[in-house]
C-alpha cells in the first residue's frame, strides 16, 4: 500500500512516523522467512540478522509490512547510506556488514496471521492485532509509534526530524489494505536553500540536454562540498540549459571538485560512486565555474547532503556564491532515535 504527498496533516486519522529505510513485507511460515521489497525484489539474503530476529520474535505464521532501517545511535540518526551498502553480491561481505551495521525492522501493519488474511479488515483492527502479535518482540524488531491525536502528530512532525525521520504517514482508520494503491498520505518537511551551481551531467538520452545540475555549499573551512542535485526539467528546458551553461564550462585544473580533491577527503559528486545502488552508473560530470546561485526546494538533510533530489525554484543572481553556506539551513530540533524506536 502506497502513499501520496500532502502539504498538511489531515485531521481525524491514524498517524505514524515516516521511516527512512527499505520498505519490506516479511513473510514467516515456520522456519521459512522471506523478505520482499516494495518492487518485489527479494532481500532475504542481505539481512540475515533480520531473518534471525523474525524467527525469534514473529508468530509462527505471519505477514508483516514495515521498514528495514539502520539506526546509528552514536550519530543519532537513520543511516541510509549504510543501509544501501548492505545490498552486496558477496556473501562474506553481507555477513560482515550484518555485524558491523546491523539492521532493525520497524513493523507498521499486519497483513496475515495464521490462516487469516487480514488485508480486508480496517486499519484499527490490523493495528490492534499487530500490537498483540508483537507484544513480546525485542530489538531489532520494533512496532512503530502511532497516535490518533492530531496535536501529538504535529509535535512528532517537528521533533522526529531531529532523529533522522522525514515526516509523517497518515492513514484512514477504516482503511482496508490495498496493495499498489496510494490511499495513505505522506507529509514531509519542505524548505529552500540557495546553492552554488558547480557542474552538470548530461541526459541519458544524449549529450544535447542536461540530466542534472550539481549543487554545492561552502563549509566552515571555505571548501565547496557536494550536497546534491536538481534534475526535474522538461526536455525542452534541458536543451536550453545546456546552451545557457556553456559559457561557464571549465576544466578540472582549478575546480573545487577536481578528482584529486576526493583523494584528499573532500566531498565531491563521486564520493559515493562505489554504492551498489549506483553500480554501472556513469557519475562523470562537466565542471562549471562556481559563479551561479540557484534556489532549490528540499525536504531534509542526511548528514551533509540533501537526502533526496531537490526541486528547482529560481536562479538567484542577487546572491554571491561564497555566501551559500551551511549556516543558512534550518537545524531540526534534537531528538533521540532510540526514544522513537522504543516509543519513549
Amino acid at each position: 500500500m502506497l502513499a501520496k504527498p500532502a502539504g498538511a496533516i489531515p485531521p481525524g486519522q491514524h498517524y505514524e512516523p515516516k521511516w527512512d529505510g527499505f520498505r519490506a513485507v516479511i513473510f514467516r511460515d515456520g522456519d521459512e522467512v522471506e523478505i520482499g521489497s516494495r518492487n518485489e525484489r527479494p532481500m532475504t539474503r542481505y539481512f540475515p540478522e533480520v531473518v534471525e530476529a523474525v524467527l525469534t520474535n514473529f508468530p509462527d505464521r505471519a505477514v508483516v509490512d514495515g521498514e528495514i532501517i539502520i539506526a546509528n545511535t552514536e550519530r543519532n540518526t537513520l543511516d541510509f547510506e549504510a543501509l544501501q551498502q548492505r545490498i552486496h553480491p558477496a556473501a562474506s561481505r553481507v555477513t560482515m556488514l550484518s555485524r558491523a551495521t546491523p539492521a532493525s525492522f520497524v513493523a507498521f501493519d499486519l497483513l496475515g496471521l495464521g490462516d487469516d488474511d487480514l488485508t480486508g479488515r480496517s486499519l484499527v483492527e490490523r493495528r490492534a492485532l499487530l500490537e498483540v502479535a508483537l507484544a513480546d518482540a525485542a530489538p531489532p524488531i520494533h512496532i512503530t509509534p502511532a497516535t490518533q491525536d492530531l496535536d501529538l502528530a504535529r509535535q512528532w512532525f517537528d521533533q522526529f526530524e531531529g532523529a533522522g525521520l522525514d515526516g509523517l504517514i497518515a492513514k484512514k482508520l477504516d482503511q482496508a489494505y490495498l496493495p499498489d494503491k496510494r490511499v495513505m498520505t505522506k507529509i514531509k518537511h519542505e524548505r529552500t536553500a540557495d546553492c552554488v551551481l558547480a557542474g552538470y551531467r548530461v541526459h541519458k538520452s544524449g549529450a544535447d540536454a542536461i540530466g542534472s545540475l550539481l549543487l554545492g555549499l561552502y563549509d566552515e573551512r571555505g571548501s565547496l562540498a557536494s550536497v546534491g542535485v536538481v534534475g526535474a526539467f522538461p526536455m525542452a528546458r534541458r536543451r536550453e540549459l545546456l546552451t545557457e551553461l556553456q559559457p561557464l564550462v571549465t576544466t578540472f585544473d582549478d575546480h573545487p571538485w577536481a578528482w584529486a580533491r576526493q583523494e584528499e577527503g573532500e566531498r565531491t559528486p563521486r564520493k559515493s560512486e562505489t554504492s551498489r545502488w549506483n553500480a554501472g552508473k556513469d557519475l562523470s560530470f562537466v565542471p562549471l565555474r562556481p559563479e551561479r546561485v540557484v534556489e532549490v526546494r528540499y525536504d531534509y538533510m542526511e548528514g551533509v547532503r540533501f537526502r533526496h533530489t531537490t526541486q528547482f525554484v529560481r536562479w538567484r543572481p542577487d546572491r554571491e556564491p561564497r555566501s551559500c553556506t551551511y549556516d543558512q539551513l534550518e537545524r531540526p530540533v534534537g531528538f533521540s532515535i532510540a526514544d522513537v524506536l522504543t516509543g519513549a
